[in-house]
């Protein structure tokens, strides 16, 4: 399931570019859903409760929080999704850059040009679906995480959580010796405490007694095994390079 965002301040463009997303979706079969925001104000607002999106196509030009400013917000939150932007000028395609855009399209915006776009985004995202994940179960049902997003591990209780790189948590119940097997398939991942499991990407600082994480996340280091952290995660990064 792809889901879309589409912003546009004028309503006429946003309705002729979700007719010509239905018409994609139609003409190849693609197993997605779209939702319309007419300012970028709603559509972070959405997004700060917990919706996400693969794709957003963001007019740039509109009143008050301009499709960048939009861009800049998503992407505190997401550096993985794929924005689109759309414009009367080329005026900001250095900005758009900035915020790491894979397409910057002139309006108007026909069926062949968007189809052409989709397309070149969709293969974008078959080919992000090939990288290292774990597939687990969840109260939002069964989750697919990308070992890239995924900060660390922790149990509390009979739950177990998994924190992402946006700051999402997903929740889930199996045990957490399962989820340890699964992720020290991977050779980032450490275990510096019973109860908490590390992706060595995201260290910022390892004390004696905690790590600290690129996220500002603080996870505990068990007595006696600060030494033995630091030297797994030197080799970890001697390997690395």
């Amino acid at each position: 399931m792809i889901h879309i965002a589409v912003c546009d301040d004028n309503i006429d463009e946003l309705s002729k570019l979700l007719e010509y997303i239905n018409e994609y979706r139609a003409c190849k079969n693609l197993n997605c859903e779209y939702a319309a925001f007419l300012n970028g104000f709603d559509l972070i607002a959405a997004i700060e409760k917990g919706k996400r999106f693969d794709i957003y196509c963001l007019d740039i030009v509109m009143p008050g929080f301009t499709g960048i400013d939009a861009a800049k917000e998503i992407r505190a939150l997401d550096k993985s999704a794929l924005i689109m932007f759309l414009t009367n000028s080329s005026e900001y395609a250095l900005e758009s850059y900035s915020v790491k855009a894979v397409n910057y399209v002139l309006k108007p915006i026909t069926k062949d040009k968007l189809f052409l776009t989709f397309d070149e985004m969709l293969e974008s995202i078959d080919t992000k679906e090939k990288e290292d994940a774990v597939i687990t179960k969840s109260n939002e049902g069964i989750q697919r995480i990308l070992v890239s997003n995924l900060t660390y591990a922790e149990v509390n209780g009979r739950k177990v959580l998994y924190h992402l790189r946006s700051g999402r948590v997903i929740e889930c119940t199996e045990p957490f010796s399962s989820v340890c097997k699964k992720l020290q398939k991977y050779e980032c991942f450490i275990k510096p405490h019973r109860s908490y499991i590390v992706n060595m990407h995201y260290v910022d600082t390892i004390e004696s007694n905690r790590i600290t994480l690129q996220t500002l996340s603080s996870v505990p280091v068990a007595q006696g095994r600060g030494r033995e952290i630091r030297q797994r995660y030197l080799d970890f990064q001697m390997e690395d390079e």
